[in-house]
């Protein structure tokens, strides 16, 4: 989300997406407000601090991991204040590989190329995870749905991601390895919810039969921006037609001229080259924003929201013209 007034954010969200809303997130606010410094500040045991080349692990919580705490409990306070009494909220935290990219070990290695560290990454995530539901089952009265963002994942299989010191390039990581350890997060976070797992991913070619096999209760990807080659399609039916629930990105991330068919567009044009008929999208599809609206105008912000589930209700009744 846009800004950094997160009560603000908060009204907005169980404002517009009062059926599935989720807790804010504001990168805007600066350290331990993006993605990996709001996990971060969930680990148990574990502390973070800031260098000149993103997180690197600290032996001590100091003002860095502290101020990402802060955040993360503001945040809960807003959260409570503008929720009431909703049935469900999703939860937002990096994934073991990308979690385990972003951050150095104190030599600096990135984290993931030391196996050891990163299932100790894992499994205090987990633990605090567990914390994390709980307290927000408690405040709210939700059910907890949690959603993985895997962004580097991609990378991290293909090899492509860079050392922190940007003169090479970290090994590719296998797939099987990379899937064990998912399965193992999703798994875990499963046993502490009841409730399916989504995994993120916006890269162009995200890894579909990989996160279907890992386990996904539902994945989330940026559908106007996917590469829907022939292999793409092959792996994305499969997981449609497997019962794996797909989190379409459509409404346009930042202020655009459109309207509903539009934006609507590349989901009808998705059913009908997998061969599905188009009640699928209101059986097993959810409609998103495309990754995120942390760069649009507060104006924009609640209009694609609205747009949003605007859609979700034309792909359970749709128009007449579609």
């Amino acid at each position: 989300m846009p800004g950094t007034d997160v009560a603000e954010a908060a009204a907005v969200i169980f404002g517009e997406l009062a059926d599935f809303p989720h807790e804010p997130e504001l990168p805007a606010r600066g350290v331990g407000a993006d993605l990996l410094g709001r996990t971060a500040a969930l680990l148990v045991d574990l502390a973070v601090e800031v260098v000149p080349s993103g997180y690197r692990v600290a032996a001590r919580p100091g003002h860095d991991h502290r101020r990402a705490v802060d955040l993360r409990r503001w945040d809960i306070d807003a959260l409570q204040e503008a929720a009431g009494r909703p049935a469900v909220l999703k939860a937002q935290v990096a994934g073991p590989w990308t979690l385990g990219a972003g951050i150095e070990l104190p030599r600096g290695h990135r984290v993931l190329t030391d196996r050891g560290a990163l299932r100790e990454f894992t499994d205090s995530l987990l633990e605090g995870l567990r914390a994390h539901v709980a307290e927000l089952s408690a405040r709210t009265g939700a059910k907890v749905v949690v959603q993985l963002d895997e962004p580097t994942l991609p990378a991290i299989l293909a090899g492509s991601l860079s050392t922190p010191s940007g003169y090479g390039t970290v090994p590719a990581v296998p797939e099987p390895e990379a899937r064990e350890l998912l399965a193992r997060m999703i798994d875990g976070v499963r046993s502490i919810t009841g409730q399916p797992v989504i995994v993120h991913c916006c890269h162009r070619r995200p890894p579909f039969a990989l996160l279907r096999a890992a386990g996904a209760g539902a994945i989330a990807f940026d559908l106007t921006a996917v590469d829907l080659s022939s292999a793409v399609l092959d792996e994305l039916g499969e997981t449609w037609d497997s019962g794996v629930e797909l989190f379409l990105g459509l409404t346009p991330a930042t202020e655009t001229e459109t309207n509903l068919r539009a934006v609507a567009r590349p989901a009808l044009e998705l059913a009908d080259r997998l061969g599905f008929n188009r009640s699928i999208l209101a059986e097993r599809a959810v409609a998103t924003p495309v990754c995120g609206l942390a760069g649009a105008s507060a104006d924009w912000m609640r209009r694609a929201l609205s747009l949003t589930r605007d859609l979700a209700k034309a792909f359970a009744e749709p128009p007449e013209t579609w």
